[in-house]
């Protein structure tokens, strides 16, 4: 029999291996120590957050742990937990994500909200600059008798689109081109982007998950952020029908500069602007004339 004192140290627990990963991230500088850490041990054991409550107790078996650590090692050099495990929730739904691809965050949840709110009855919606296929499949799983496209100028990010509207969204149509070039005159009542509009100079600022391992192109705005902004809403008229709706998202401090493009070409009504949880006008919705 093997004294005690020769045994090898007990292996971790669910629960401790989780409180070293929080305490490891949060050392690293990580904003959302806990909910990452959570991520990974959740995609690592093939259960839910909420399952790991309930295998709290439980010992982590040493591949199990030699897999977390690698990963949580990597999280703590501030690669983005979601590239690490190759997927988003976005309304509710699973979506793959890479390099290739911005991760949807759950703020723009609202643009969709504000898309069905004003355009209850559109039939011929696009999602310009679709990245993911987020939108797009949020948008066709609301509305499943509509017509919907998705565009994008990067094939590499068609390539996600495609996987996820497979998945999710079937009857999605995928176009490659630049804003809405790739579309014919009148072609929908509804339009909806999420386009870049980081300013150049704050592209160093941000935290190193997204300046680091984001695709740029899905980021940078321009000088001031909205330079694709101003040149889809310059654009857009000529694809929407009349009473149609364009409905975009923007960043903090930049609607009073959206709302102006929008006036400029007195070719939209007055716009409704949507606050999201911090106050911040993030989704901006005006209907053609």
């Amino acid at each position: 029999m093997i004294a005690a004192a020769e045994q090898g140290p007990a292996p971790p627990t669910v629960a401790t291996a989780l409180a070293a990963a929080v305490a490891r991230l949060a050392a690293a500088g990580v904003v959302e120590a806990r909910a990452d850490a959570e991520v990974l041990l959740a995609h690592v054991l093939g259960t839910t957050r909420t399952g790991l409550v309930l295998a709290a107790g439980r010992a982590l078996e040493d591949g199990a742990a030699v897999h977390y650590d690698a990963l949580v090692a990597r999280a703590a050099a501030r690669e983005p937990v979601h590239y690490l495990v190759g997927e988003r929730e976005f309304w509710s739904m699973p979506l793959v994500v890479d390099r290739r691809v911005l991760i949807p965050r759950p703020v723009t949840e609202l643009l969709v909200e504000t898309a069905l709110r004003v355009a209850p009855r559109a039939w011929r919606i696009c999602d310009v600059g679709t990245g993911s296929g987020a939108i797009a499949a949020a948008l066709a799983r609301e509305r499943p008798a509509a017509a919907v496209w998705a565009s994008d100028r990067d094939r590499g990010a068609l390539a996600v689109a495609r996987a996820n509207l497979a998945r999710h969204a079937p009857r999605v149509m995928l176009a490659c081109g630049d804003l809405t070039a790739a579309f014919r005159r009148g072609a929908f009542d509804l339009v909806v982007a999420n386009l870049p509009y980081v300013a150049n100079a704050e592209l160093p600022t941000l935290a190193p998950e997204v300046r680091d391992h984001e695709p740029r192109l899905a980021l940078s705005g321009g000088p001031d952020g909205l330079a694709l902004l101003r040149r889809l809403v310059a654009a857009v008229p000529d694809v929407l029908m009349a009473g149609g709706w364009l409905v975009v998202e923007c960043g903090r401090g930049q609607a009073p500069a959206v709302r102006e493009a929008l006036a400029a070409g007195g070719r939209f009504a007055e716009p409704l602007v949507t606050c999201d949880g911090d106050g911040i006008e993030r989704v901006i919705a005006a209907e053609a004339g």
